[in-house]
């Protein structure tokens, strides 16, 4: 609670409003991206803030590239659901379930 994730692509804070390809989970930090293409090639960078500690804090960048071959290899198009047999929640609260698909 109270961090907010950032991710900075090529140096420019990613502008993810209205973008209906990627998405940042404020749950987890993780970056997802759909429809891979070649202008998402570049350098990522996760940032993490924390209102209350008055902190922010940058991981390492990390490198997106495109696989020249089209071979997925050990990425194969799969769907994992990983969602327990039972999720309780209190009246009127709120619940959040995550699902997503890896692959080509």
């Amino acid at each position: 609670p109270g961090l907010a994730y950032t991710w900075i692509f090529n140096n420019n804070t990613l502008d993810l409003q209205g973008d209906s390809r990627r998405f940042v989970s404020q749950a987890t930090g993780n970056l997802y991206l759909a429809k891979v293409e070649p202008w998402d090639v570049g350098n990522y960078t996760c940032a993490v803030s924390s209102a209350e500690a008055r902190r922010r804090v940058w991981g390492p960048p990390t490198a997106l590239t495109l696989r020249g071959d089209g071979v997925m290899g050990e990425y194969e198009p799969k769907i994992e659901v990983r969602f327990p047999e039972t999720t309780y929640a209190a009246k009127g609260s709120s619940v959040r379930l995550e699902c997503f698909a890896l692959g080509k």
